[in-house]
């Protein structure tokens, strides 16, 4: 598949600054690019690599930058654009639905609606609901009571425990488990006895949960994910969290039990947030913060323990310093200690009498 310059600039709505007939033959990031392809230009790639020393024969950047002597498509939007393009070469796989397959196992009390497609070997257990149009891939164990709104699709092997409840348009990765028992455990006779696990988890709608993410049911209510969060691989939520609409919750992030978030909220990578604290609206928890305490709406927080983002800075910066200032101290020490003995050597002898008084 090929394309001249000017067709991609009108297919991304771009301005073109260069030679329109150009043939391009396919799109790659700067680092990989070759003759024949175009690249992107974006902050990230700024960083590391120049589009000088790239081999692409095109780029795509914004409408402020113009890389000299690179033919170049400005748009307003450079991940947006280039995606566009990228899609033009490499189209997704297009490819028929295919029902439910004979090899599925599901339960004659389950209810399908119209266009749903169920892959080999996927459980469907008794009085599960799956709306129109959702897709079940091979592997998946979908257990009873469970409710599955439209348009969802669920990657191989994941598992949905007891009455799980998963909005529209949800997409869970491969591996996820929602619906496990929480790590809630009373002491009886020297034992630990697991509590209760009466509870369920709720998706809203639009959610998204990573590969190996786990969520685990509330102890007597529902843990519940707000509309429109995405939840990256590998990623912990413990029994009876309320996890707030439109956050943002990166791969590794560990969240306790019962603890609550606004909207908006971003966790970055490895955060970890202790039990029953609330995240205010708009918080931004920087990477493997620890976070021993509510965080009001709005604050940024980094550290261990996570502080406020500027104090936090105040005390690296401090922290930084501590070896020359480790070196001034015991400079310090040694010049009093001179002062100490030259003061001592300086001092009149005192006689016995003068000593006893």
């Amino acid at each position: 598949m090929q394309a001249t310059l000017a067709e991609l600039a009108a297919l991304v709505e771009g301005r073109l600054v260069g030679d329109g007939d150009l043939v391009i033959y396919g799109a790659a990031p700067l680092c990989n690019a070759v003759p024949g392809q175009i690249t992107l230009m974006d902050d990230c790639a700024n960083r590391h690599y120049s589009v000088s020393a790239s081999r692409a024969s095109a780029v795509v950047a914004s409408r402020e930058t113009v890389p000299d002597g690179v033919p170049t498509i400005q748009v307003d939007d450079v991940h947006c654009a280039f995606a566009t393009i990228l899609k033009h070469f490499n189209p997704p796989r297009q490819r028929a639905r295919s029902g439910v397959s004979p090899l599925a196992s599901i339960s004659p009390t389950a209810k399908l609606e119209a266009n749903v497609e169920i892959h080999p070997y996927a459980t469907i257990g008794d009085d599960v609901y799956i709306g129109a149009g959702s897709t079940i891939h091979a592997g998946v164990h979908v257990m009873a009571g469970a409710k599955i709104g439209r348009d969802v699709t669920i990657f191989p092997n994941a598992v949905l425990y007891e009455d799980t409840i998963v909005g529209a348009r949800c997409i869970i990765h491969a591996g996820a488990v929602l619906g496990a028992y929480g790590f809630g455990y009373c002491q009886v006779e020297g034992r630990h006895v697991l509590s209760a696990q009466l509870g369920n988890v709720i998706l809203g709608a639009d959610v998204e949960v990573g590969a190996g993410s786990t969520i685990d049911r509330g102890t007597y209510g529902p843990t519940m994910v707000g509309e429109g969060t995405k939840i990256d691989d590998l990623v912990m939520i413990a029994h009876n969290c309320r996890i707030g609409r439109h956050n943002m919750l990166c791969s590794q992030v560990g969240v306790a039990g019962s603890t609550s978030t606004g909207d908006y909220v971003v966790m970055a990578g490895q955060v970890g947030v202790r039990d029953h604290v609330h995240i205010g609206t708009g918080a931004v928890l920087g990477a493997m913060a620890g976070i021993t305490n509510d965080v009001a709406e709005g604050q940024r927080m980094i550290g261990i323990p996570a502080t406020p983002e500027r104090e936090q800075k105040v005390k690296q910066a401090a922290f930084a310093k501590l070896p020359e200032m480790r070196r001034e101290l015991r400079q310090l020490q040694r010049l009093v200690e001179r002062l100490v003995r030259q003061q001592d050597a300086d001092a009149p002898n005192e006689t016995p009498d003068q000593k006893a008084a």
